[in-house]
Protein backbone atom coordinates (compact mmCIF):
# COMPACT_ATOMS: atom_id res chain seq x y z
CA UNK A 1 0.00 0.00 0.00
CA UNK A 2 1.48 3.03 -1.04
CA UNK A 3 0.90 6.18 1.25
CA UNK A 4 -2.71 7.60 1.80
CA UNK A 5 -4.46 9.69 -0.47
CA UNK A 6 -4.46 13.70 0.13
CA UNK A 7 -7.98 14.08 2.34
CA UNK A 8 -8.38 17.93 0.47
CA UNK A 9 -7.64 16.40 -2.46
CA UNK A 10 -10.31 13.48 -1.73
CA UNK A 11 -12.61 15.95 -0.55
CA UNK A 12 -12.79 18.02 -3.61
CA UNK A 13 -12.89 14.52 -5.99
CA UNK A 14 -16.08 13.48 -3.99
CA UNK A 15 -18.02 16.98 -3.54
CA UNK A 16 -17.39 17.04 -7.44
CA UNK A 17 -19.08 13.16 -8.23
CA UNK A 18 -22.13 14.74 -9.89
CA UNK A 19 -19.76 15.53 -12.73
CA UNK A 20 -18.55 12.03 -13.33
CA UNK A 21 -19.92 10.09 -16.64
CA UNK A 22 -20.58 7.08 -15.25
CA UNK A 23 -23.89 9.04 -13.01
CA UNK A 24 -27.03 8.71 -14.65
CA UNK A 25 -28.58 12.12 -15.38
CA UNK A 26 -31.39 11.58 -13.55
CA UNK A 27 -29.33 11.64 -10.59
CA UNK A 28 -27.56 14.47 -11.31
CA UNK A 29 -30.53 16.31 -11.85
CA UNK A 30 -31.77 15.06 -8.18
CA UNK A 31 -28.10 16.38 -6.63
CA UNK A 32 -29.01 19.43 -8.07
CA UNK A 33 -32.79 19.42 -6.14
CA UNK A 34 -31.08 17.93 -2.85
CA UNK A 35 -28.62 20.61 -2.82
CA UNK A 36 -31.18 23.61 -2.88
CA UNK A 37 -32.13 24.03 0.88
CA UNK A 38 -35.65 25.69 -0.58
CA UNK A 39 -36.53 23.26 -2.81
CA UNK A 40 -40.11 22.62 -2.35
CA UNK A 41 -42.62 19.98 -2.52
CA UNK A 42 -43.83 20.92 -5.49
CA UNK A 43 -40.83 20.95 -7.29
CA UNK A 44 -39.79 17.49 -5.97
CA UNK A 45 -43.21 16.18 -7.20
CA UNK A 46 -42.66 18.09 -10.55
CA UNK A 47 -38.88 16.21 -10.95
CA UNK A 48 -40.35 12.62 -9.68
CA UNK A 49 -43.58 12.65 -12.31
CA UNK A 50 -41.07 13.64 -15.02
CA UNK A 51 -39.05 10.23 -14.58
CA UNK A 52 -41.76 7.23 -14.73
CA UNK A 53 -39.02 4.51 -13.74
CA UNK A 54 -37.99 6.55 -10.76
CA UNK A 55 -41.96 6.95 -9.83
CA UNK A 56 -42.07 2.97 -10.18
CA UNK A 57 -39.05 2.62 -7.52
CA UNK A 58 -40.13 5.09 -5.07
CA UNK A 59 -43.31 3.61 -4.70
CA UNK A 60 -42.07 0.60 -4.75
CA UNK A 61 -40.00 1.43 -1.72
CA UNK A 62 -42.77 3.27 0.39
CA UNK A 63 -45.35 0.36 -0.09
CA UNK A 64 -42.48 -2.14 1.15
CA UNK A 65 -42.54 -3.14 4.77
CA UNK A 66 -39.84 -0.38 5.20
CA UNK A 67 -42.21 1.93 5.55
CA UNK A 68 -45.04 2.21 7.34
CA UNK A 69 -47.98 2.53 4.29
CA UNK A 70 -47.79 -0.81 2.86
CA UNK A 71 -49.71 -0.75 -0.61
CA UNK A 72 -51.49 2.50 0.38
CA UNK A 73 -49.34 4.80 -1.62
CA UNK A 74 -50.17 4.82 -5.06
CA UNK A 75 -49.42 8.61 -6.45
CA UNK A 76 -46.16 10.66 -6.28
CA UNK A 77 -48.58 13.74 -4.89
CA UNK A 78 -49.33 11.39 -2.12
CA UNK A 79 -45.74 9.98 -1.28
CA UNK A 80 -44.83 13.75 -1.07
CA UNK A 81 -47.61 14.66 1.77
CA UNK A 82 -47.11 11.85 3.78
CA UNK A 83 -43.56 11.50 3.82
CA UNK A 84 -42.41 15.36 3.96
CA UNK A 85 -39.64 16.61 2.50
CA UNK A 86 -36.11 15.70 4.28
CA UNK A 87 -37.24 12.06 4.73
CA UNK A 88 -38.68 12.52 0.67
CA UNK A 89 -34.79 13.73 -0.47
CA UNK A 90 -33.40 11.13 1.56
CA UNK A 91 -35.73 8.33 -0.25
CA UNK A 92 -35.33 9.47 -3.54
CA UNK A 93 -31.25 9.03 -2.85
CA UNK A 94 -32.19 5.55 -1.53
CA UNK A 95 -34.17 4.69 -4.41
CA UNK A 96 -31.42 5.91 -7.02
CA UNK A 97 -28.19 5.46 -5.07
CA UNK A 98 -29.74 1.99 -5.53
CA UNK A 99 -28.25 1.79 -9.58
CA UNK A 100 -24.96 2.95 -8.07
CA UNK A 101 -24.62 0.03 -5.40
CA UNK A 102 -25.68 -2.52 -7.61
CA UNK A 103 -22.49 -1.46 -9.56
CA UNK A 104 -20.05 -0.41 -6.69
CA UNK A 105 -20.31 -3.53 -4.57
CA UNK A 106 -22.43 -6.72 -4.74
CA UNK A 107 -24.61 -7.38 -1.95
CA UNK A 108 -24.16 -3.36 -0.67
CA UNK A 109 -28.34 -2.61 -1.55
CA UNK A 110 -29.30 -5.84 0.02
CA UNK A 111 -27.19 -5.02 3.53
CA UNK A 112 -28.57 -1.07 3.57
CA UNK A 113 -32.46 -2.09 2.75
CA UNK A 114 -31.84 -4.94 5.66
CA UNK A 115 -30.50 -2.44 7.94
CA UNK A 116 -33.41 -0.02 7.12
CA UNK A 117 -35.77 -2.79 7.87
CA UNK A 118 -34.31 -3.78 11.06
CA UNK A 119 -33.74 0.04 12.40
CA UNK A 120 -37.61 0.91 11.72
CA UNK A 121 -38.35 -2.15 13.52
CA UNK A 122 -36.14 -1.13 16.60
CA UNK A 123 -36.96 2.23 16.38
CA UNK A 124 -40.69 1.34 16.76
CA UNK A 125 -39.83 -0.69 20.56
CA UNK A 126 -37.98 2.00 21.43
CA UNK A 127 -40.74 4.46 21.04
CA UNK A 128 -38.83 6.59 18.18
CA UNK A 129 -41.85 8.97 16.80
CA UNK A 130 -40.02 9.71 12.88
CA UNK A 131 -39.71 5.76 12.32
CA UNK A 132 -39.21 7.23 8.47
CA UNK A 133 -36.10 9.52 9.22
CA UNK A 134 -34.73 6.29 10.96
CA UNK A 135 -35.04 4.16 8.38
CA UNK A 136 -33.76 6.86 5.47
CA UNK A 137 -30.85 7.29 7.62
CA UNK A 138 -30.01 3.43 7.98
CA UNK A 139 -30.53 3.26 4.32
CA UNK A 140 -28.26 5.56 2.97
CA UNK A 141 -25.77 4.87 6.23
CA UNK A 142 -22.90 3.49 3.52
CA UNK A 143 -22.44 5.92 0.90
CA UNK A 144 -19.52 7.18 1.59
CA UNK A 145 -18.58 3.58 0.50
CA UNK A 146 -20.52 4.45 -2.91
CA UNK A 147 -18.51 7.30 -2.88
CA UNK A 148 -15.04 6.49 -2.27
CA UNK A 149 -15.71 3.43 -4.78
CA UNK A 150 -16.60 5.38 -7.30
CA UNK A 151 -13.94 8.17 -6.94
CA UNK A 152 -11.16 5.49 -5.99
CA UNK A 153 -12.56 2.18 -7.35
CA UNK A 154 -8.79 0.28 -7.83
CA UNK A 155 -7.75 1.75 -3.96
CA UNK A 156 -11.18 -0.02 -2.61
CA UNK A 157 -10.90 -3.08 -4.42
CA UNK A 158 -7.83 -3.56 -2.91
CA UNK A 159 -9.11 -2.30 0.61
CA UNK A 160 -11.71 -4.83 0.37
CA UNK A 161 -9.14 -7.93 -0.57
CA UNK A 162 -7.05 -6.52 2.45
CA UNK A 163 -10.23 -7.09 5.03
CA UNK A 164 -10.62 -10.48 3.61
CA UNK A 165 -6.88 -11.56 3.96
CA UNK A 166 -6.52 -10.26 7.55
CA UNK A 167 -10.23 -10.83 8.73
CA UNK A 168 -10.43 -7.24 9.34
CA UNK A 169 -13.75 -5.24 9.29
CA UNK A 170 -13.24 -3.03 6.42
CA UNK A 171 -14.23 0.66 8.64
CA UNK A 172 -11.02 -0.06 10.57
CA UNK A 173 -8.88 -0.20 7.25
CA UNK A 174 -10.29 2.95 5.45
CA UNK A 175 -8.35 5.47 7.33
CA UNK A 176 -4.96 3.87 6.42
CA UNK A 177 -5.99 3.87 2.68
CA UNK A 178 -8.23 7.04 2.60
CA UNK A 179 -6.97 9.45 5.64
CA UNK A 180 -10.28 8.83 6.47
CA UNK A 181 -13.68 6.66 6.91
CA UNK A 182 -16.67 6.56 5.00
CA UNK A 183 -19.04 7.78 7.34
CA UNK A 184 -16.28 11.07 6.97
CA UNK A 185 -16.80 10.86 3.01
CA UNK A 186 -20.47 11.12 3.55
CA UNK A 187 -20.58 13.96 5.83
CA UNK A 188 -18.67 16.03 3.46
CA UNK A 189 -21.27 15.35 0.77
CA UNK A 190 -24.20 15.24 3.32
CA UNK A 191 -22.90 19.28 4.64
CA UNK A 192 -22.60 19.99 0.39
CA UNK A 193 -25.89 18.99 -0.19
CA UNK A 194 -27.15 20.88 2.86
CA UNK A 195 -28.63 17.24 4.64
CA UNK A 196 -30.92 17.38 7.73
CA UNK A 197 -28.61 17.58 10.59
CA UNK A 198 -30.62 14.87 12.36
CA UNK A 199 -29.71 12.92 8.83
CA UNK A 200 -25.88 13.69 8.99
CA UNK A 201 -25.55 12.42 12.74
CA UNK A 202 -27.14 9.13 12.42
CA UNK A 203 -25.11 8.41 8.87
CA UNK A 204 -21.70 10.12 9.98
CA UNK A 205 -21.91 8.71 13.21
CA UNK A 206 -23.30 4.95 12.75
CA UNK A 207 -19.94 3.47 13.82
CA UNK A 208 -19.20 5.90 16.78
CA UNK A 209 -23.19 6.22 17.85
CA UNK A 210 -22.14 7.87 21.46
CA UNK A 211 -20.68 10.86 19.70
CA UNK A 212 -24.57 12.16 18.17
CA UNK A 213 -25.66 14.99 20.44
CA UNK A 214 -28.71 15.27 18.30
CA UNK A 215 -30.01 11.94 17.97
CA UNK A 216 -28.00 9.57 20.00
CA UNK A 217 -31.26 7.22 20.25
CA UNK A 218 -32.10 6.56 16.38
CA UNK A 219 -28.01 6.45 15.72
CA UNK A 220 -27.65 4.04 18.62
CA UNK A 221 -30.32 2.10 16.53
CA UNK A 222 -28.75 2.30 12.99
CA UNK A 223 -25.43 1.35 14.68
CA UNK A 224 -27.09 -1.82 16.31
CA UNK A 225 -29.52 -2.40 13.14
CA UNK A 226 -25.89 -2.79 10.93
CA UNK A 227 -24.54 -4.90 13.07
CA UNK A 228 -27.29 -7.21 13.41
CA UNK A 229 -27.55 -7.80 9.23
CA UNK A 230 -23.77 -8.45 9.19
CA UNK A 231 -24.53 -10.86 11.43
CA UNK A 232 -27.48 -12.81 10.06
CA UNK A 233 -25.27 -12.59 6.85
CA UNK A 234 -27.63 -10.84 4.60
CA UNK A 235 -26.07 -8.77 1.90
CA UNK A 236 -22.78 -7.58 1.60
CA UNK A 237 -20.90 -4.26 3.51
CA UNK A 238 -17.18 -4.98 2.30
CA UNK A 239 -16.14 -7.73 4.41
CA UNK A 240 -17.85 -10.80 5.78
CA UNK A 241 -17.06 -10.02 9.76
CA UNK A 242 -19.27 -8.74 12.49
CA UNK A 243 -17.99 -5.81 14.43
CA UNK A 244 -18.94 -5.31 18.25
CA UNK A 245 -21.86 -3.31 19.24
CA UNK A 246 -20.22 -0.20 20.78
CA UNK A 247 -21.14 -0.41 24.70
CA UNK A 248 -23.00 2.87 25.01
CA UNK A 249 -25.27 1.48 22.50
CA UNK A 250 -25.74 -1.66 23.97
CA UNK A 251 -26.66 0.17 27.54
CA UNK A 252 -28.66 3.32 26.22
CA UNK A 253 -30.58 0.20 23.84
CA UNK A 254 -31.09 -2.11 27.20
CA UNK A 255 -32.89 -4.90 24.22
CA UNK A 256 -33.57 -8.43 25.80
CA UNK A 257 -33.39 -11.22 23.91
CA UNK A 258 -36.72 -11.61 22.75
CA UNK A 259 -36.85 -8.07 21.19
CA UNK A 260 -33.63 -9.00 19.56
CA UNK A 261 -35.20 -12.30 18.35
CA UNK A 262 -38.47 -10.70 17.23
CA UNK A 263 -36.99 -8.00 14.99
CA UNK A 264 -35.03 -11.07 13.32
CA UNK A 265 -37.85 -12.43 12.78
CA UNK A 266 -39.34 -9.22 11.32
CA UNK A 267 -36.26 -9.00 9.17
CA UNK A 268 -37.22 -12.00 7.68
CA UNK A 269 -40.22 -11.63 6.78
CA UNK A 270 -39.38 -8.60 5.14
CA UNK A 271 -36.10 -9.83 2.90
CA UNK A 272 -38.80 -11.35 0.01
CA UNK A 273 -39.46 -7.66 -0.51
CA UNK A 274 -35.81 -6.61 -1.69
CA UNK A 275 -36.42 -8.48 -4.87
CA UNK A 276 -39.94 -6.91 -5.61
CA UNK A 277 -37.64 -3.24 -5.41
CA UNK A 278 -34.46 -4.30 -8.15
Amino acid sequence: MGAAIDPKVLRARIESIDKLPTIPNTMKRLFEIVENPKVSLSEIATFLSNDPALVTRVLRMVNSPLHGFPGKVSSVNQAVILLGINVLKGLLLGATVFELMQKAMAGLWEHSYACAVVARTLAAKRGIKDLEEVSVGALLHDMGKVLLIFQCPDDYQRLIDRAEAEEAVIGDLEEGFFSVTHPNVATWLMQKWSFPKNLMEIIGYHHKPHLSKTVPMQTMIVHFADIMVRARGYGFAGDAFIPPVHPVAWEKLGLSDDEINSTLDEMELSLDAVEGLQ
